[in-house]
């Protein structure tokens, strides 16, 4: 069993709620997030691609769809996203033009309410998946099996999501003070490879760094979290707030960490894509075309 096998995944309702309440105010407070969609973009140079139907699975506002537009003009693009707030909020910047006129604006025409783990979308009818900062909000396997299922042979899946170094310091400044689990866990990069690989994708290829965002101070971490719906939806955690004790204590904790003036939070960002291959011949079993035979009249 892999480590991404044991992980504790997130509750899906738990998740939605923050996001909803997240809504409003998440492209001002989602940095990471529009970072790491400038870099995975720059990455489009390298993919020899020209896809006719594009999903941008756990798409947020859409901020990066427009960009994904912008590169590939004939493209259609279907925005979805678990949040009907996130996709309202979307729909809400966008100029008046592409809301009155949706025919018009693209991507702004598709937008679907659907979790990622269950695709409302037939088999084998998208050409790219562009998944960024999404994937380690679900069941990893379950959502591989879903981007796989609606991709077309030869389709491409380019995602972004957190490794287990995001957040370090946070874990640790919450470290033995109780029993509970504060903060998510993150998955591997190898574990990452394994679940493609075992899910029918082809050729993973997949590299990581670290980004280091900095806090005035552990307040203002926390509220950024809340601020992005990025808090602990880990099942079996505790309701509400931790007690002002409590909180103090990480807080001074988290202090240890303090270089020149400011409070870093570690974020391992993970880089992947790969290849959904034609299917495999079956060994000893030969394939038979049959055709409608026409026989041709006597003269």
């Amino acid at each position: 069993m892999t480590e991404g096998d044991r992980r504790l995944v997130p509750d899906a309702r738990a998740v939605r709620r923050a996001f909803e309440r997240a809504a409003a105010g998440y492209d001002g407070a989602a940095v990471v997030a529009r970072e790491v969609g400038e870099r995975m973009l720059e990455r489009l140079q390298y993919i020899k691609q020209a896809p006719r139907r594009i999903l941008d699975a756990g798409c947020g506002t859409g901020r990066d769809t427009a960009k994904l537009a912008a590169h590939y003009p004939e493209a259609g693009i279907i925005n979805l996203d678990g949040s009907p707030a996130m996709l309202a909020a979307g729909r809400a910047t966008a100029p008046w033009w592409k809301r009155q006129l949706p025919f018009l604006s693209g991507s702004a025409a598709h937008q679907v309410c659907a979790d990622l783990q269950a695709l409302p979308l037939a088999n084998g009818t998208i050409d790219f998946i562009w998944s960024n900062l999404a994937l380690h909000w679900c069941d990893l396997d379950r959502a591989i099996t879903e981007m796989h299922r609606v991709l077309r042979t030869d389709g491409l899946f380019m995602f972004t999501t957190l490794g287990p170094d995001t957040l370090k310091e946070l874990r640790s400044a919450f470290a033995g003070l109780d029993d509970d689990m504060h903060v998510q866990q993150f998955i591997d990069m190898h574990d990452i490879g394994d679940a493609l690989i075992g899910g029918g994708f082809a050729g993973p290829v997949m590299d990581m760094e670290i980004l280091t965002v900095t806090f005035a101070d552990f307040n203002a971490l926390a509220r950024e979290l809340k601020a992005t719906g990025s808090t602990n939806h880990l099942p079996g955690r505790r309701p509400g707030l931790a007690g002002k004790r409590f909180w103090h204590r990480a807080a001074e904790r988290y202090e240890t960490y303090r270089k020149e003036g400011k409070l870093p939070a570690t974020v391992e960002v993970i880089y992947g894509h790969a290849w959904k291959p034609a299917p495999k011949s079956v060994p000893g079993r030969q394939v038979v075309e049959f055709r409608r035979y026409q026989r041709a009249s006597d003269d």
